[in-house]
C-alpha cells in the first residue's frame, strides 16, 4: 500500500523523469520502462498514475504550461508601471523563463508539439496555449489601439515569441534566451510606435 501523501511526490518525480527521458533520447524512444528506471520506480506505478505514457505526457505538458503560466504572472504581479508595454514585456519574459527553456524543457515543447498534430487532448491544450498567448497580447495591445491593428500586433508577437522559440530550441547550441527576448522587445518597441488608425 503507497504511503500517504506520496502521490504528489511520485507525480512530480515521474513527469520531471519523463522530461529527463526525452531530453536524452526523444520522444519515440522514452518508453515507460526508461521513464520509470529514471525516476527509480517501477514501470507500473505510471500506469496507475497516468493510465500510460500519453497520459504521463499530457500531465508534463500541463505543468509546463503551468510553470509557464505562473512565471508570466510572477513578473507580471511585481509591475509598478501598468502600462500595456510593461504588461506584454513581462509576458515576453516569462515565455522565455528558464523553466520553458532548458534543455529538457524545450524538447518536452518540441515531442508535445510534434505530438498534438496526432494527439487530440494535447491538441487541444497546444489550441489552449495559443489562445491564451493571443487573447492576453490582444487585450493589451487593444489599450493602445484599434481592435484590428490590435489583432495584428497580437498575431504579430506571438508568431515572432513562437518562432524565436522554436528557432533557438533547434540550434545545436540551444536557445539563447537573452537574445530572444532582446528580439522580441525590440519588435514590440517597433508594433507600438506605428501610428494608430
Amino acid at each position: 500500500m503507497p504511503k500517504v501523501g506520496m502521490e504528489p511526490i511520485r507525480r512530480q518525480q515521474l513527469i520531471h523523469a519523463t522530461m529527463t527521458a526525452i531530453d536524452d533520447v526523444g520522444l519515440a524512444e522514452a518508453t515507460v520502462l526508461r521513464i520509470a528506471r529514471h525516476a527509480g520506480v517501477s514501470a507500473g506505478i505510471i500506469s496507475h498514475y497516468f493510465g500510460g505514457k500519453d497520459g504521463l505526457l499530457e500531465a508534463t505538458m500541463r505543468q509546463i504550461l503551468t510553470d509557464l503560466s505562473d512565471a508570466v504572472a510572477a513578473r507580471r504581479h511585481i509591475l509598478t508601471d501598468d502600462s500595456p508595454r510593461a504588461h506584454i514585456g513581462a509576458i515576453i519574459e516569462g515565455n522565455f523563463d528558464r523553466t520553458q527553456v532548458t534543455g529538457p524543457a524545450a524538447k518536452t515543447w518540441l515531442a508535445f508539439w510534434a505530438s498534438s498534430m496526432h494527439k487530440p487532448m494535447l491538441q487541444r491544450l497546444q489550441n489552449v496555449n495559443d489562445r491564451r498567448l493571443y487573447t492576453n497580447l490582444c487585450h493589451q495591445f487593444r489599450r493602445v489601439m484599434p481592435r484590428p491593428q490590435a489583432r495584428n500586433a497580437a498575431r504579430g508577437l506571438a508568431a515572432m515569441i513562437d518562432g524565436l522559440w522554436l528557432r533557438g530550441a533547434l540550434t545545436p547550441e540551444g536557445l539563447d534566451a537573452d537574445r530572444a527576448r532582446a528580439l522580441a522587445h525590440a519588435y514590440l518597441d517597433q508594433l507600438l510606435a506605428q501610428p494608430t488608425d
